[in-house]
């Protein structure tokens, strides 16, 4: 079972951890400190039920039906280009808008949906949890459950780790301009991503 169970975490981690759509919004609610716990357990209960999807076999299902891949990444990238529109917005604001502590925030409801946008709608997270994950569980057949709860794990970990230890950083995000230049680089990020999945498709 240990043989599963430590692949399964790092390969998790491994995957995870590359810098994309989800892990910026992670990272900027834990610098703003708002709904960090939600968030996290949201990002890692969809990569949960997606990891299992996958060691369960349901990763066939792109290939009986293709359409599901280019639907899921067109509406992904059309929603980050819109999400990195409101952070460039957000930017030209200015940085005292930005400020951990200034006003109320987003509603938990409004933070948790674009969370799960952001999860949900990104074609990766299918190649990553579902497909890649679920094709590597196999090879640990009759441990492949213990490998996908160590990748599981792993994503729990990631967040917690990225949501929490965010508020690190709080003396440096303290000052406007660098919130600013956090909000420009979160929407480049997130139109460099959408810009590469239509292309990656082209």
């Amino acid at each position: 079972m240990l043989a599963a169970l430590i692949p399964g975490f790092l390969t998790s981690i491994s995957l995870i951890a590359a810098i994309g759509a989800q892990n910026a919004f992670v990272l900027r609610q834990g610098l703003r400190r708002e709904h960090v716990l939600p968030v996290v357990l949201a990002c890692a209960l969809s990569d949960a039920v997606l990891i299992t999807a996958g060691v369960a076999g349901f990763g066939t299902l792109t290939a009986l039906a293709p359409w599901i891949t280019s639907a899921m990444l067109y509406g992904g990238a059309a929603f980050l280009l819109i999400y990195g529109a409101l952070r460039f917005r957000a930017a030209l604001k200015g940085g005292e808008a930005l400020m951990p502590a200034a006003g109320r925030g987003a509603p938990l409801g409004k933070t948790l949906a674009t969370c799960l946008v952001l999860t949900w709608a990104n074609p990766h997270v299918y190649l990553d949890t579902v497909i890649l994950l679920g094709a590597i569980s196999a090879q640990y057949t009759p441990w492949h459950w213990a490998f996908g709860v160590a990748a599981a794990l792993a994503s729990l970990t990631f967040f917690s780790a990225l949501g929490f230890g965010a508020r690190l950083l709080a003396p440096f995000f303290a000052q406007p301009k660098a919130w600013v230049v956090l909000e420009i680089v979160v929407g480049l990020t997130m139109w460099t991503i959408a810009v590469a999945l239509v292309l990656g498709n082209g």
